[in-house]
């Protein structure tokens, strides 16, 4: 017996998701919907014996498909033909949500409503009569609160009694004009049997009259398919004609107008209550506060992650580069192989690379920790709504901020999410603006040089950087939308707000912890893989009297690499080889440029003491030391909002730290902060890592791929030699 299949639909921040978690609980199973990127998630619930597949739709505001995850909503709905639809209904905005509902009843596909957010509605003073709702649908409606649980179990049965009831479709009366041509193209649907076997014939001539492309490409594989759709665009051009709007403004007008009667009548003359979310979002989404209010937000997120996170990162350097790398040489001294490449590699090799990653974690971790925040309280939806209004100025699609702000986390992502977008033209030209915004795997650099150089103003540096990201991105935004993706038809922002709450600690942690452990993951092998090649092309004699792994870093083979490249560099102060060095390594990932430098200039903090310390007193240490770290960052707290009550300790510069400023220092004629700002911005415009250029190509092809890393490397050189240069002519650094 074939196990019968529901899809989870609903728009955006209806709580589909939510939903389809309470539904499925662990039973979930994570993929791509087939040719896409998009993710596909399926579940099972039983009930009474019987079990039901559970496929959670991308979420979608109609099934007129204008972007990628409508399309594949609107095709598996046409093509996978589910037993039964949950649809997904936002109580506090009825209007908006019932547009799905009502089109998914218009193809008569059978269906159950999920009255979700019923709370927040009663809340709001509107009060609901679901059975009008179910009368005029012909569907069930169940009254649930996702995040609760509530009614989860109800609408479970539900579910499986519209298995058993026939699918009813909805008639909605779109006025003569529209009725008289949409009749005529019903009856040449049903003059073809391969066209009118595909689904409903008035709700193919429908779809064919909204312009419904996917439908259009599905009916030129059938037997009179292409007569089918010349039809429909003659009848369009004729509906337009006699109504003097366009076809797919006809039929939108008389749906709503359909929608709002049935609103009505649910909530008779209920007054909508103004909420003390509609008042915050008087002042968030002000046109005047909006933008300054965001920045600040952006600005207390940089401070918590290169403040409060800092005496952590301590922690752990100090962790992995003592105790840590004692323990390692011990273990290789009881089995003979001390003083041997083996330890070269063990000690310069996995524990400089993969460990002078780890050590960043604490910042990644509060950094995914703000964005969760935000993102869960309903303020990233907001923030997107006042961005809008800046970015079109400038030609950049309002929707472009979200795949921008992921960016801030990674580009890999980020680059995926540009699919989110209504256009091609939309998606590329996000697509080659998302790698100027600042990922995760930058900000080690920015940390690491902002507090050599910068010590004092370490923290308004490093959001310096994020701001000089985004309004780079929006200069080559303003460039490309005036040239080469000139935009002929801006495409209208469309997005539901939701109800400002307070974040669920569930959500959250789940979410940033998902985030950190891809990152450590996913970094993880490229960081080993970089930081064996690394090490390798070190331990490769070319020229002197050296062994392998027994080699002047300048006379092994990356060394000659790293000269070969450093008098590109030199212009913008960092012409050193060890600099160079560490940017060629940052092609492969950001995360290595570090490690790769206390690989370069020799940096190590394991031999020095071979087992001085008993292991006792190394965990002794390690403790201690994890106890000072953590009352360190309550006390960097109230330095977030600038209230540096308590100053920090300062400890003096650690041995790479005085490496790194000396070499800046000496590359640069004596200007080194100069140099290192300008370094830090090589790091912020060049190629984001090769898997960022891996998932670009896979997005918009080779040609694309080539334009964004060339002009990448082209802007960041431009970028980093004007700094230099500049300041040097201002008389600064």
């Amino acid at each position: 017996m074939t196990t019968p299949v529901a899809a989870v639909a609903g728009s955006p921040n209806a709580g589909k998701t939510s939903l389809f978690n309470q539904l499925t609980g662990a039973r979930q199973k994570v993929g791509n919907w087939p040719g896409q990127t998009v993710e596909k998630y399926t579940g099972r619930f039983k009930v009474d014996g019987s079990t039901v597949e559970v496929v959670d739709l991308p979420g979608a505001y109609g099934l007129v498909a204008v972007s990628e995850e409508e399309a594949i909503a609107a095709t598996f709905l046409a093509e996978g033909r589910p037993d039964v639809v949950v649809t997904v209904v936002d109580s506090s905005n009825l209007t908006g949500s019932l547009h799905l509902a009502a089109q998914i009843a218009e193809a008569g596909v059978r269906q159950v409503i999920a009255l979700n957010m019923v709370d927040v509605a009663e809340r709001r003073g509107i009060d609901i009569d679901e059975t009008v709702l179910a009368d005029r649908l012909g569907v069930e409606v169940v009254r649930t609160v996702a995040r609760r649980g509530t009614g989860i179990d109800e609408l479970k049965q539900a579910v499986l009694r519209a298995l058993e009831r026939p699918p009813r479709q909805l008639i909605v009366d779109y006025g003569p004009v529209v009725e008289r041509h949409l009749g005529g193209l019903v009856e040449r649907i049903i003059d073809h049997p391969a066209v009118a076997a595909a689904q409903s014939p008035r709700w193919s001539a429908l779809q064919l009259l909204a312009g419904d492309r996917g439908l259009r490409r599905r009916l030129s594989e059938v037997a009179g398919g292409d007569e089918v759709v010349a039809a429909a665009d003659d009848l369009r051009a004729g509906i337009s004609a006699e109504a003097a709007s366009s076809c797919e403004m006809e039929l939108a007008e008389h749906r709503f107008n359909w929608i709002a009667q049935l609103v009505d009548e649910m909530t008779g003359v209920a007054v909508e209550r103004t909420t003390w979310s509609d008042r915050i979002d008087r002042v968030l989404t002000n046109r005047y506060f909006g933008i300054p209010i965001f920045l600040a937000m952006m600005w207390v997120v940089l401070r918590v992650t290169a403040d409060v996170s800092a005496p952590f990162l301590d922690w752990i350097d100090a962790t992995i580069a003592g105790p840590i790398a004692r323990w390692f040489v011990a273990l290789l001294d009881l089995v003979g192989l001390d003083g041997t490449w083996v330890e070269s590699m063990v000690v310069d090799g996995v524990l400089a690379g993969v460990g002078g990653v780890l050590v960043f974690v604490p910042v990644l971790f509060s950094l995914y920790l703000c964005l969760a925040i935000l993102e869960d309280t309903g303020y990233m939806a907001r923030a997107a709504a006042v961005m809008d209004r800046a970015m079109r100025a400038v030609g950049i699609p309002g929707k472009a901020f979200l795949p921008m702000m992921v960016g801030f986390g990674c580009t890999v992502p980020a680059i995926y999410a540009t699919r989110t977008l209504d256009s091609s033209r939309d998606r590329l030209l996000t697509g080659l603006i998302t790698p100027f915004m600042s990922c995760g795997a930058r900000l080690p650099v920015y940390v690491l040089l902002a507090a050599i150089f910068f010590a004092e103003a370490k923290s308004t540096v490093v959001f310096g950087m994020y701001v000089l990201g985004i309004m780079v991105a929006v200069l080559i935004g303003l460039l490309l939308s005036r040239t080469a993706l000139r935009e002929e038809e801006p495409t209208p922002f469309v997005m539901v707000m939701p109800e400002f709450r307070l974040p669920n600690a569930r959500t959250v942690w789940m979410l940033v912890w998902q985030r950190t452990m891809a990152f450590v993951k996913g970094a993880g092998t490229t960081i080993l893989l970089a930081s064996m090649a690394v090490w390798l092309l070190l331990a490769i004699p070319v020229g002197g009297d050296g062994g392998f792994a027994d080699t002047e870093v300048e006379e092994s083979a990356f060394g000659v690499v790293a000269e070969g490249f450093a008098p590109v560099l030199e212009p913008a102060g960092f012409g050193e080889w060890e600099q160079s060095g560490a940017l060629l390594s940052g092609f492969v990932a950001k995360e290595v440029v570090v490690s790769t430098m206390a690989q370069l200039y020799a940096v190590d903090g394991g031999d020095e003491a071979a087992g001085d310390p008993g292991f006792v007193e190394d965990l002794s240490e390690i403790g201690s030391s994890f106890v000072d770290a953590t009352l360190d960052t309550f006390k960097a707290i109230p330095g977030v909002v600038g209230l540096d009550f308590v100053d920090l300790e300062d400890e003096g510069d650690t041995a790479l730290q005085t490496a790194v400023r000396d070499s800046f220092e000496q590359s640069s004629g004596g200007y080194g902060s100069l140099a290192a700002l300008a370094f830090m911005v090589f790091v912020l415009l060049y190629t984001p890592c090769m898997a960022a250029v891996g998932a670009f190509r896979h997005e918009f092809g080779t040609k694309w791929m080539w334009v964004s890393v060339i002009g990448q490397f082209l802007i960041a050189w431009a970028g980093a030699m004007i700094v230099f240069q500049g300041g040097r002519l201002l008389g600064l650094g």
